[in-house]
C-alpha cells in the first residue's frame, strides 16, 4: 500500500503504475459537471471576469499538483456553519472526458478520482503532465465518507451541493491507479478484452 501527500510530485507521479493500491492525504476539491464546465469556459477558453480573479487564484493554488474528486456529495450543515461530508461516492467519470485534458493540463493537476475511468484525451494529458486516474469504489459513500476528516470550504455553491466545488482535508482515502503517466489504462483493456470476448461468442 502506497501513500501519497497533496501537492504530489511529477515524480511521484511517474512511480505509479496501473493496479497500485494508494491512501491519499492531503487537501483535495470536488468537483463535477457544473464546476468543470464553468472552469472552461471561465478560467481556460475565457478570462476570469474582475468578480472572478480570487476565485481563479484560489482554485490554481488548490488544484497546483493537486487532485480533483468527481463526487456529488451528501452534506451536513452544523449550528455553527461549517459542513461535513455524510456519503462522497464517486461519479462516473466519462461525462467530464470532454473537459479533463484540458483542466488537467492549465492547473497542472496530478490525480483525477472517479469511477468507471476516462478515456483517450484524459489518458493523453495524464502522459504529459504526468497525472494518473484514481479509481474510488462505487457503492461505498460512507465509507469513503469517513475519509473526508474536515470540510475546508466551499466554492459556487449557487450550483447546489452535489455540484459544489467542496474543498476538503482527507486522510488515507483508498484508491487504486487505473490510468497512469505511462499510456496504460486497466479500462482501455477491459474494453478490448470484453470486445474480444464477444467476437468469440457470436462466431
Amino acid at each position: 500500500m502506497l501513500r501519497l501527500t497533496v501537492p504530489i510530485s511529477d515524480e511521484e507521479i511517474r512511480s505509479l503504475k496501473v493496479g497500485d493500491t494508494v491512501f491519499l492525504n492531503g487537501v483535495i476539491m470536488t468537483g463535477r459537471d457544473a464546476a468543470h464546465k464553468f472552469m472552461i469556459e471561465h478560467f481556460i477558453k475565457g478570462k476570469p471576469q474582475p468578480d472572478e480573479v480570487v476565485l481563479y487564484d484560489e482554485l490554481k493554488e488548490i488544484l497546483d499538483g493537486g487532485v480533483i474528486y468527481h463526487c456529488g456529495p451528501v452534506v451536513k450543515k452544523h449550528d455553527d456553519g461549517s459542513y461535513s461530508f455524510v456519503a462522497a461516492g464517486p461519479t462516473t467519470s466519462i461525462r467530464e472526458e470532454v473537459y479533463q485534458a484540458d483542466v488537467i493540463n492549465h492547473f497542472n493537476l496530478k490525480g483525477v478520482i472517479g469511477k468507471g475511468g476516462m478515456g483517450a484525451n484524459t489518458l493523453k494529458a495524464c502522459q504529459e503532465q504526468p497525472a494518473v486516474y484514481l479509481h474510488a469504489i462505487g457503492g461505498a459513500a460512507t465509507l469513503i465518507a469517513q475519509a473526508v476528516k474536515e470540510v475546508i470550504d466551499v466554492k459556487k455553491l449557487e450550483f447546489g451541493v452535489p455540484e459544489a466545488m467542496w474543498v476538503i482535508r482527507v486522510e488515507d482515502f483508498p484508491v487504486v491507479v487505473t490510468m497512469d503517466s505511462h499510456g496504460e489504462s486497466i479500462h482501455e483493456q477491459v474494453e478490448a478484452r470484453s470486445k474480444e470476448k464477444f467476437a468469440e461468442l457470436i462466431a
